[in-house]
């Protein structure tokens, strides 16, 4: 149990309540608040990874905690940003069940660790960059994207992320078919 209580999966628990908080200010257009709850997020983020590694305390539950965290945390501030029209409300829904598909498919609850698609960990770090650019735009007085094409955008993550879990289902049925003939 003492491993339960790390400091890495501390930080990954820290993004969870940040996503509240995060809520609450993107909902109520709290924009310095909003960006610096994103640069502590992506830091803790960091920093987890690091101090797991670095203490050799990576476990397939604590990485199960870091990833459930993150989509945790991009799911509510896109859901946020549904108040201001940048993100389809689809998305919202896609990413927890991109998730959930990744971690059950990984078998990360039998102790396994997360196998992540390429097109996945594209999609993972895509929609935390999506989730913070219109706040850093707003933050620092500097349109490069219109802000309603952020609606598009979105609609694009949702694909990728259709994609990627119809990926991950032919991937998973493919190794079925091949095991049941060997």
């Amino acid at each position: 149990m003492p491993q339960l209580m790390s400091v890495p999966n501390l930080l990954s628990l820290s993004r969870i309540i940040m996503a509240g908080f995060m809520y609450w200010a993107v909902s109520g257009s709290e924009w310095y608040i909003a960006v610096t709850i994103l640069w502590l997020a992506i830091f803790t983020d960091v920093l987890d990874g690091y101090l797991a590694r670095r203490q050799e305390v990576l476990t397939p539950l604590g990485g199960l905690f870091d990833h459930g965290s993150d989509a945790i945390f991009v799911t509510v501030t896109i859901a946020a940003h549904l108040q201001h029209e940048w993100a389809p409300l689809l998305l919202v829904f896609m990413i927890p069940a991109a998730f959930l598909q990744y971690m059950l498919d990984s078998k990360t609850l039998a102790g396994q660790p997360l196998r992540a698609s390429a097109l996945g960990r594209y999609n993972g770090i895509s929609y935390f960059v999506f989730a913070g650019f219109p706040i850093m735009q707003i933050t620092l007085g500097i349109t490069l994207i219109p802000f309603d094409w952020f609606i598009w955008i979105g609609w694009g993550l949702v694909l990728t992320t259709a994609t990627s879990m119809l990926d991950r289902v032919v991937t998973l049925l493919s190794s079925r078919v091949a095991d049941d003939q060997d």
